[in-house]
């Protein structure tokens, strides 16, 4: 009984959170200006996969997803110059927009880039 109604919260709170599957278009200001990014997101229960795609650095695979209620978080890693680099995605969902804060891993570092996606 006790794993019942465990199995049963963990459903409810599963049917609050966002909905966040399908495509999406982001912006950011960054150093250099103005960015652009697409995203394609799959969601199955907490797990996040899909990919990414932008004119600097190409597609990647969305990787080490996750979604928790509203929140969602992933990396992936990209080639820039011959260099693999790994940039590590965070944010909130609300309604048909998302705010995701970006951060390279593991290098000189820089300021975090904030997107604000869009559903399409």
């Amino acid at each position: 009984m006790r794993r019942f109604i465990v199995t049963m919260i963990v459903f409810a709170i599963a049917a609050f959170a966002a909905d966040i599957s399908g495509n999406w278009k982001g912006t950011a200001e960054g150093p250099q200006g103005a960015l652009e990014r697409s995203f394609v997101f799959k969601v199955d229960g907490t797990k996040l996969t899909g990919e990414t795609t932008s004119e600097m650095l190409g597609k990647s695979t969305i990787a080490d997803g996750k979604v928790d209620g509203d929140n969602i978080s992933f990396s992936i890693t990209a080639s820039m110059g011959g260099n693999e680099l790994k940039l590590n995605y965070k944010g909130k969902a609300t309604g048909n927009e998302i705010q995701l804060t970006s951060e390279m891993s593991g290098g000189p570092g820089g300021q975090p880039i904030t997107w604000h996606l869009k559903k399409q």
